[in-house]
């Protein structure tokens, strides 16, 4: 059998200490004298989900790309769409609309200082050389124009100094200011829907159609054609640095969609063991060669997938998806319920199964096991707390009620009553001793605010909107509410109260979300079975600035459920119950929050120990 020196040519290394880990001593083994360890340093190559696109599916192809794989944007789309998406490492949710409707264009930049130019818009023109400039906001359209109107069109760089090149004027290149675009020199191979990555200064085009492998250099001044790539390709994805790293992947070669990935260190491609998940062509690209992102694109059908790679020698917690999952069904199926603690210490209480209950049962994480019931019978009771220290009140046992009981783990036990009598339908957050109910039914909404220290109820700052049936979740001094039952546009409804006041921040996404699941934190929440004239399996999750598409309960649709309150995108929650198309509803769902993929530091692998 091959020893190691007659496979890599030399000796296994004897050194006190680890070498510099980079990519020299990738694949290296060496003994740790220190230590007593066998090490190797292996790279590591790999695509990951990340949150869908929440576009219509025909608009997920086309699209101008740019940004980093954890801050990106995705503009345009066919059929000459306007919109714009904007990616947080997690999910997609709504940007700043285009001036021009379009597809095909380039895109370079950051997502707050990012470039468009070009496209493709339809008659009578068809082709645009308009260029559009974003701030994260809002698009400005600018005066100038590309000197030559196409689409198809790669392009990288800054706001402030990008370069575009090819297209359907397949040799055009020109290299922007600020300000103007400037003719260039022209590329030695036409071609259109490439990929491209660079600057004015340094740039590789590589791939595109009529479908190619060829690859051009340039240096500031000319095109010289370099090493081409493995898969000959056009529609693909591309990013890079300069001309001298970059990434290609996707695309096709008529008819096939691919999904290979091929990475160039300014020599020679090299195709990566990691393909993407979904082959596709046609799909928007950011990020650089070691952390790329793939969005949208033409499989076929067309794909609202999001893929992102990481290529390094450094450990990394690889990235999840954010999703729910299937957990134990309830004792007692029942809807209009209270739900309080964490995934694997989670509590349910009271709510309708139709009648009124006070059942009362404690989930591990697999399993729900009855407790002590509630001295009041009721359901659209809200609450607060954890599993062993939690706090119900309001709800409706016979007409609306102020009754508030504390749970110690295994009793329930009467503490003092609200202000205002109130069904909350879920609108409570906090603990035991510091929690909140916003909103209530007196009959009709209310704008009434109360704070809980364990015993005694007083009043907090009014809603700036009259509502019930909303979700809140967070604490008493960081709160964010949404949704509610009062007539559009207050069902996309969103405030965050500091302690003392309510302030109006980014609505919901809607048309409407009332008899809300929720949980998580002022800076990351999340609302389950958003409700728009009939159950739903919807979500939106909210990042401390603004509410976007979540990804959706598994099969069943449903409203009026009970949530964890401690959990949300930073972490996991469950949702339980509620009423289904068929009914009360005994199932539970658990969230996991999923996370991008991050790198931790270099480190080398032990082998063996001794």
């Amino acid at each position: 059998m091959a020893n190691y020196s007659d496979i890599r040519g030399y000796r296994v290394k004897y050194l006190s200490s680890d070498p510099t880990l980079n990519s020299s001593t990738e694949g290296q083994v060496w003994y740790n004298s220190t230590e007593g360890v066998l090490k190797s340093l292996v790279q590591i190559k790999a695509w990951s989900a990340g949150g869908n696109m929440t576009r219509s599916p025909i608009a997920t192809d086309s699209m101008a790309g740019a940004g980093t794989q954890s801050a990106a944007f995705g503009a345009g789309g066919y059929a000459t769409t306007n919109k714009t998406e904007e990616y947080n490492g997690y999910s997609w949710s709504a940007g700043g609309t285009l001036n021009l409707s379009r597809y095909g264009a380039g895109g370079s930049g950051t997502l707050t200082s990012g470039l468009v130019a070009g496209g493709y818009i339809g008659a009578p023109l068809y082709n645009t050389n308009s260029t559009e400039e974003y701030n994260g906001t809002t698009w400005t359209a600018n005066p100038t124009g590309l000197n030559t109107a196409r689409y198809g069109l790669g392009m990288d760089g800054t706001q402030t100094a990008s370069l575009a090149a090819g297209g359907s004027t397949p040799t055009s290149v020109e290299d922007y200011d600020g300000s103007t675009w400037t003719a260039v020199n022209a590329l030695n191979t036409g071609r259109t829907y490439i990929g491209m990555g660079g600057n004015p200064t340094a740039a590789l085009v590589f791939g595109g159609q009529p479908t190619t492998a060829a690859t051009e250099s340039w240096n500031g001044t000319s095109w010289t054609a370099v090493n081409s790539m493995n898969t000959a390709r056009q529609a693909l994805g591309g990013e890079g640095t300069g001309n001298s790293i970059a990434i290609a992947f996707g695309g096709n070669a008529t008819p096939t969609s691919l999904s290979a990935t091929e990475e160039y260190d300014g020599s020679i491609w090299a195709t990566s063991p990691a393909s993407l998940s979904t082959a596709r062509r046609y799909l928007g690209s950011a990020g650089s060669q070691t952390a790329a992102l793939a969005f949208g694109g033409f499989a076929p059908p067309n794909v609202a997938a999001t893929e992102e790679y990481f290529s390094s020698i450094d450990n990394y917690d690889p990235a999840s998806q954010a999703a729910f999952s299937s957990g134990g069904n309830l004792n007692t199926a029942r809807a209009i319920t209270t739900g309080g603690g964490t995934t694997n210490a989670g509590l349910a209480a009271g709510g309708a199964t139709p009648s009124n209950s006070a059942a009362t049962e404690e989930y591990d994480g697999s399993v729900w096991t009855n407790s002590g019931n509630m001295n009041t019978a009721r359901s659209n009771n809200a609450g607060a707390g954890t599993q062993t220290a939690a706090v119900t009140f309001g709800g409706n046992p016979s007409g609306v009620t102020a009754a508030t009981e504390n749970y110690n783990g295994s009793t329930w036990t009467n503490s003092g009553n609200m202000i205002n009598a109130g069904r909350n339908r879920g609108t409570g957050c906090g603990d035991q001793t510091a929690a909140l109910g916003a909103g209530n039914y007196q009959p009709g909404a209310s704008t009434n605010t109360e704070e809980y220290n364990g015993s005694t109820w007083t009043a907090g700052g009014a809603l700036g909107t009259a509502q019930y049936g909303s979700a809140v979740s967070g604490s008493q001094t960081a709160a964010i509410l949404a949704g509610g039952i009062n007539p559009p546009p207050s069902r996309t409804y969103s405030a965050e109260y500091n302690g003392s006041a309510w302030t109006t921040t980014s609505p919901l996404n809607g048309p409407s979300a009332l008899r809300l699941g929720g949980a998580g934190t002022q800076t990351a929440a999340i609302i389950m079975g958003v409700y728009t004239g009939a159950a739903s399996n919807g979500t939106e999750i909210y990042d401390g600035t603004s509410w976007a598409v979540g990804s959706a309960l598994m099969a069943q649709q449903r409203s009026d459920m009970g949530a964890g309150y401690k959990g949300g995108p930073g972490g996991n929650t469950f949702v339980t119950g509620g009423n289904a198309p068929t009914g009360v509803s005994a199932l539970t769902e658990e969230y996991n929050a999923g996370s991008p993929a991050s790198p931790t530091g270099a480190a080398a692998s032990t082998l063996t120990t001794s």
